[in-house]
């Protein structure tokens, strides 16, 4: 360390004193090293309050304090307002013995800070995707004396943005910065979860010459506490109820720093109301609140705050928000109602907890309302449970976490990057709007003739002009689009209504609640009183009881087969695993049962009822949507059958296109000629309304999408390597 720490700035070595730091990380010797002694790009990665902000920035810091820049110096991106907040306050206290100075630089930030920086560039500037395309469209003349001198551009999450539009936005704008400044700045990129390194780093290196290289470092192991704890609610006496589950909740989380995850926002309002009814009837302190992206900025940081006050204990209901990087201290516990989307998110809210040396825990809570009505055999298996189990064994034994899917072909992007870059320009000719494009790397695989289709279609759709010149221009329907504020984002943004009570700013619903109606928010019951539907506002005022609330909530989620096969494997398996208490462990030997008495464990094809069946091949998304299309090849129509996102099985009827007789034994006949069948994907039949996710999709013709569709959600390969 001795020889690192004489290599940093002397305010850096006297932050380092006043902070009392007994030694600095391995992962922070090793990247003062890296990033002092070669000109690489560099990927830190490592768990979750590792120390790698300060791994990055210590010796970046030395770096432009002892040369300094004639511009800005440092560009910091991350996905959050409320991450850049947080790190703000750490980079400031780093600098304050300087003349360095950092700057945020996104919407919530007065344009009078922003018009002080642009007259006199210098320091680090934190930001986001949107801000960074905003600066690009609106300010593109002052792009050049703002980075003219750029060193470093530091990307926190990077596993966040790879597996998102957001990332491939970002990878845009950067690249677009270099032709600007015509120099390539060094990339630092920071992940607590990442399955593949090789493909994070050709991530972070696109767009660029340099090679990207990481730290060797052999990380210290943290201890983990999981348990698993499953409720069968029964309106019965004797048995559990709803309020066994609450009561158990408040019991889990009292005098407990704790955040409770749940998949879905309604899931965290429920709880936290009950969390706040059960404390009042207990007489304790009311210490309960919310965090996702529908509350108000003021009411999500006076959550942070509080979970940051190291002298109270609070407990916050979150979803994703509070998956990410925002230093919150010493947690002692981290609650998941309901299974984790995936691995890389069990991790993350896992390495939330157990900081400063102390064990990481994590509880999970299952609850199943029994209903008399008779039910299929599937709809008795709590397949997300199953999941859950299988999401454990992979990281706890296998140490797998998922690999980032790739998006080949991001037409929505290039819509959107197509007009930011002609708003920024003006009038361009084809020829060199489609060399400009083009070579952006993450737009390697489109085609000139797609684009060329694209830009046809735009220009049909009044999108796009043409000058007397031939040359292309922002048309009429576009100059709607591109002035608009949410043009920046190129995640949907669903219509929504402000919730106010009285001058205080609640969050925000996405229907119009009438004037009488009670629904939940922020952890309160709010009744309707008054209602504006010109500007989208609903007034309120806070009641009593318990109400729901429901958000259109994204479950646009992949599943890899990796999970699905270790999902049968926990089915098959007769382990009794030490994380699972008692009702659990009863549960998974029921489901076990279940598995095996309907043959879905072993069977790759079952009867569901006469001239009804299911194929049960244990395939991940793409996988599951490979193998229903091949089926429609041989003239076999099914429908993949999803269970909290999960695909379950493919259910076949004894109906044909072709003049054939589908039974049991046909079925298996032709999944095993699908193995070693030589599948064209691209000419699978897509129906119109069967479409990738994108914003601007209403903006691409019906073949690209198709195309794109057939690219991107689709594995032939892995189907037929794992049927």
């Amino acid at each position: 360390m001795r020889d690192v720490f004489s290599r940093l700035a002397p305010f850096i070595q006297d932050y380092i004193y006043f902070n009392n730091w007994k030694a600095l990380r391995p992962i922070q010797v090793a990247a003062c090293n890296l990033i002092l002694d070669t000109d690489d790009n560099i990927l830190l990665s490592s768990g979750t309050a590792s120390g790698k902000t300060e791994a990055a920035f210590l010796p970046i810091l030395t770096d432009i304090y002892e040369k300094p820049a004639k511009s800005v110096s440092v560009l910091y991106i991350s996905p959050l307002k409320a991450l850049i907040n947080d790190q703000f306050i750490r980079i400031e206290d780093m600098l304050k013995e300087t003349d360095i100075k950092v700057t945020k630089w996104h919407g919530d930030v007065a344009q009078n800070v922003k018009t002080k920086l642009i007259r006199n560039p210098k320091g680090i500037i934190q930001t986001t995707p949107e801000s960074l395309e905003a600066m690009l469209m609106r300010n593109s003349g002052n792009i050049l004396r703002l980075f003219s001198d750029l060193r470093y551009i530091v990307i926190d999450e990077v596993h966040y943005f790879m597996n998102d539009d957001r990332g491939m936005q970002l990878l845009c704008v950067l690249e677009r910065i270099q032709r600007i400044i015509k120099s390539e700045p060094r990339r630092i990129g920071l992940s607590a979860t990442l399955g593949n390194y090789d493909i994070a780093k050709k991530w972070l290196n696109s767009g660029t010459n340099r090679r990207c290289i990481m730290p060797n470092i052999e990380e210290e192991k943290r201890k983990i506490r999981l348990g698993v704890k499953y409720y069968e609610l029964e309106e019965k006496e004797g048995n559990l109820s709803i309020l066994d589950y609450y009561n158990d909740l408040y019991k889990y989380t009292l005098n407990k720093k704790s955040i409770i995850f749940s998949n879905s926002k309604a899931e965290v309002e429920e709880n936290i109301a009950h969390l706040k009814k059960i404390a009042k009837e207990r007489k304790t302190k009311d210490i309960y609140y919310v965090h996702h992206a529908n509350i108000s900025n003021i009411l999500r940081k006076q959550a942070e705050e509080q979970m940051k006050n190291e002298e109270e204990n609070a407990v916050t209901g979150a979803t994703v928000t509070l998956e990410l990087g925002i230093d919150l201290g010493k947690l002692d516990r981290i609650i998941q109602t309901g299974s984790p989307f995936t691995v890389s998110s069990f991790v993350q809210r896992l390495g939330r907890s157990g900081r400063r040396g102390q064990p990481s825990e994590m509880l999970f809570l299952f609850k199943e309302e029994k209903e008399d009505k008779p039910k299929e055999f599937y709809e008795e298996i709590d397949f997300e449970f199953i999941k859950c189990i299988a999401i454990i064994e992979l990281y706890v034994k296998e140490r797998w976490i998922e690999t980032m899917e790739k998006n080949d072909l991001p037409y929505s992007l290039l819509y959107h990057q197509t007009m930011s870059y002609l708003y920024s320009m003006g009038a361009v000719s084809p020829k060199e709007l489609a060399k400009y494009i083009l070579t952006l790397g993450v737009f390697k695989k489109v085609s000139t003739e797609d684009y060329k289709n694209l830009l046809k279609y735009l220009l049909e759709k009044d999108e796009l002009e043409k000058d007397e010149e031939g040359n292309l221009l922002i048309g009429r329907s576009g100059e709607i689009k591109v002035n608009s504020f949410n043009f920046f984002s190129v995640f949907t943004t669903p219509i929504e209504y402000s919730v106010r009570n009285s001058s205080q700013e609640i969050g925000t619903v996405q229907m119009p609640y009438q004037i009488g109606q009670q629904f939940s928010l922020a952890g309160f019951t709010w009744k309707v009183v008054d209602i504006n539907e010109e500007k989208r506002q609903i007034f309120v005022k806070k009641v009593g009881g318990i109400s729901k609330i429901a958000w259109n909530d994204d479950g646009n989620i992949f599943i890899n087969t990796k999970i699905m096969k270790k999902m049968r494997d926990v089915l098959k398996s007769n382990e009794e695993y030490k994380y699972l208490n008692k009702d659990a462990l009863e549960k998974l030997k029921e489901l076990r049962n279940i598995g095996k008495m309907t043959g879905i464990i072993e069977n790759k094809v079952i009867t569901l009822g006469k001239g009804i069946y299911g194929i049960v091949p244990w395939l991940g998304t793409k996988e599951i949507i490979a193998l229903e299309f091949s089926l429609k090849e041989e003239g076999i129509n099914g429908k993949t059958y999803y269970r909290a996102g999960i695909p379950i099985f493919i259910l076949i009827e004894n109906k044909s296109d072709l003049d054939i007789n589908i039974d049991k034994e046909y079925l298996e006949d032709v999944l095993e000629k699908l193995k070693t069948k030589n599948i064209d994907k691209t000419k699978f039949k897509i129906p119109d309304l069967l479409q990738k996710s994108g914003k601007y999709n209403n903006m691409i013709p019906k073949e690209l999408l198709h195309k794109q569709f057939i690219e991107d959600c689709i594995d032939v390969e892995g189907m037929k390597e794992n049927l």
